[in-house]
């Protein structure tokens, strides 16, 4: 059943949200008779993989989760999968690199429990987080770690481009969205199996789930987690932020194509509109000024086109 979602993005801390006494005792036993599948996607990582495996199983160990880990081994060419064989987790494979959201895919697959972990092998992402997460796993259809708590270390080198990405996805999405792409969250198998055909194999797999949840009014809580440097060589090249922005609008003109066909159209009216008083002093109404009319009409047409088909397969997917 889907989950009606706050007006607002909700955020807060687990402190303020579960104290210490019964509430806590009780998100804590919900969890030990909840098992959950932990889904590790990794590529290259043969310096890091048996570090976070081990830490994982420690920090779930001792809070009395039931669990299994699934490492997925998207085509290394070190020794990631050898690494990853000698630990007592499952490990699949890829015969050849597929991306990080094949991997992904692959293992949710794959989960044997309905409530999934996914969290990278680099160690960027603290195991010990994964507890407090889970908090939250029945009263959200989807929980992230937010990197935004007291010690995030994110290049400063990607920084402007990943301000830029959020605050596009916040204006398309309509909501406020404290980490978009963040690999470390807890989501239901069968949701991510609602929303597979439009999950990329790349590395905005997760910005797309977020999108997806957001523009089909599901319930997103972000819990605050530190982030650490990561452990060998970052997979990121410059050329995946142009691919993030072409996701997000393509995401976006799948779900709400208004938000992207009614202000492309207003610019074109608004140029067409200034043209158009600008001639009336000269007294020569010219081309420009009607194509801009012209324009701005055909982007609105296509616009409201598009958005009776999201409605409409939208309504058939929810039958």
């Amino acid at each position: 059943m889907k989950k009606t979602s706050d007006e607002n993005t909700l955020m807060k801390t687990m402190d303020s949200d579960h104290g210490a006494g019964d509430s806590e005792r009780e998100a804590t036993g919900n969890m030990k008779n909840k098992p959950v599948s932990i889904i590790i996607p990794v590529y290259n990582e043969e310096k890091a993989i048996v570090q976070q495996i081990e830490s994982i199983e420690h920090v779930l160990n001792q809070k009395g989760i039931m669990h299994e880990i699934i490492v997925v081994d998207d085509g290394s060419s070190d020794r990631t999968r050898e690494k990853a064989l000698t630990t007592n987790v499952r490990v699949m494979f890829h015969k050849e690199n597929k991306g990080y959201g094949a991997a992904l895919k692959t293992g949710i697959n794959a989960a044997s429990y309905e409530t999934v972990v996914t969290i990278d092998a680099d160690g960027t992402y603290p195991a010990d987080a994964i507890p407090e997460l889970l908090k939250n796993a029945d009263e959200y259809d989807m929980v992230v770690g937010a990197r935004i708590g007291s010690n995030v270390q994110i290049p400063f080198i990607r920084k402007p481009a990943k301000w830029f990405l959020r605050k596009l996805a916040e204006y398309l999405a309509g909501r406020k969205i404290p980490d978009l792409n963040s690999g470390l969250r807890v989501m239901k198998k069968s949701l991510v199996e609602r929303f597979h055909h439009i999950l990329p194999s790349g590395f905005s797999f997760t910005t797309t789930m977020t999108l997806a949840l957001y523009c089909n009014d599901y319930s997103i809580y972000y819990h605050p987690i530190d982030y650490n440097h990561r452990i060998g060589n970052s997979k990121i090249r410059p050329f995946d932020t142009y691919r993030f922005l072409i996701l997000i609008l393509r995401t976006i003109v799948y779900f709400n194509p208004l938000k992207v066909f009614l202000p492309l159209g207003g610019i074109l009216f608004a140029m067409g509109f200034a043209k158009f008083i600008y001639d009336l002093f000269l007294a020569n109404l010219s081309e420009s000024a009607i194509l801009g009319f012209l324009g701005a009409s055909i982007i609105w047409a296509i616009g409201l086109l598009s958005d009776q088909i999201a409605k409409i397969g939208l309504g058939s997917r929810l039958k």
